[in-house]
């Protein structure tokens, strides 16, 4: 049977006081994706709203998968992605959260994804995220009481990183946020690739790291059918 992938995506599409526009970074979903497909998964959308989300980075579009992402069928799917309360998670291997500014507004708390990270991690079945996405394991308890990233290896984009990209537009720092809730917290050299699994939790630190967390959910739903 083929493994399903849920990918769930913000519907933020502007962040910070001067409203700089955002979205899901575009390689960060459509690399990730086109690992999925080489793999022939089964891959949905769900959004937090169920109305179409934002892309951004769309400027970046010559890349070969980046251009297949959107003039295939990943776009359109996307584009037209369910709202994630009326999506039925114990269907999917796979919750994978990509990135781009977006998440940073509409993921740091909002119950509905926490509960299905949770649900998901809880059954074994795999949570994963790249860059500004792990923003959506913030404030995720398990049934224990604890926070899913306590003592986890993970990254994401980093202090530095932000530093030199978005500091004035994000309401708060994610790798610092990631620490305080008992993260074991990864940064590599700035803008290079690093990604890592812990069990069935895996992240990547930022654009560069999308593909390696796409191989890597692979890697790992492949070794479980083995």
């Amino acid at each position: 049977m083929k493994a399903k992938v849920l990918i769930i995506v913000s519907n933020a599409n502007s962040i910070g006081k001067n409203n700089r526009r955002t979205g899901t970074f575009l390689p960060e979903v459509a690399h990730p994706y086109a690992e999925f497909q080489k793999a022939n998964f089964d891959v949905d959308f769900a959004s937090l709203t169920g109305e179409s989300p934002f892309l951004d980075a769309l400027n970046l579009a010559d890349d070969p998968d980046n251009l297949k992402f959107l003039t295939g069928k990943g776009w359109d799917d996307m584009h037209k992605a369910a709202k994630l309360s009326e999506v039925d998670v114990n269907n999917y291997d796979v919750a994978f959260i990509p990135g781009g500014l977006a998440p940073m507004v509409d993921m740091p708390e909002n119950d509905e994804l926490k509960k299905v990270i949770a649900d998901v991690y809880e059954r074994d079945g795999i949570v994963a995220a790249v860059c500004h996405g792990p923003v959506s394991f913030l404030n995720v308890k398990l049934s224990d009481g604890t926070y899913l990233v306590n003592g986890k290896n993970i990254t994401s984009f980093t202090t530095e990183e932000e530093d030199n990209y978005a500091r004035t537009d994000v309401p708060f720092d994610l790798q610092t946020a990631l620490s305080e809730q008992g993260a074991i917290f990864h940064a590599a050299e700035a803008w290079s690739e690093n990604s890592i699994s812990d069990g069935n939790l895996i992240t990547g630190q930022n654009p560069a790291s999308a593909k390696g967390v796409g191989e890597k959910i692979v890697a790992l739903l492949e070794s479980r059918k083995a």
